[in-house]
């Protein structure tokens, strides 16, 4: 008969494997400033007891709902002004 592995045994308690960013753009490419801070916010998760991921979890899906109903005019200032439907500045 096989014998099971002891729970103190590493192999019975696998780490997950994080998938690693890029550490010098913490928001992975993404052009809207508030979405790229709140996806940055999930870097810490992987050293964090999992008894804590609820609460980033939270945070990360207040923050881009913030960003979702936030002004886009107002997300990135080096867009320029915002335009209106004819083309002109407003």
């Amino acid at each position: 008969m096989t014998e099971l592995t002891e729970p103190d045994h590493p192999a019975a308690r696998p780490a997950p494997e994080w998938p690693h960013g890029d550490t010098h753009d913490p928001g992975q490419g993404i052009k809207d400033p508030q979405v790229a801070q709140a996806i940055a916010g999930l870097r810490d998760l992987p050293g964090l007891p999992a008894a804590d991921h609820e609460a980033v979890y939270n945070r990360l899906h207040d923050d881009l709902l913030a960003a979702l109903n936030s002004d886009p005019a107002n997300s990135d200032p080096t867009n320029g002004p915002p335009t209106n439907s004819a083309g002109g500045a407003s």
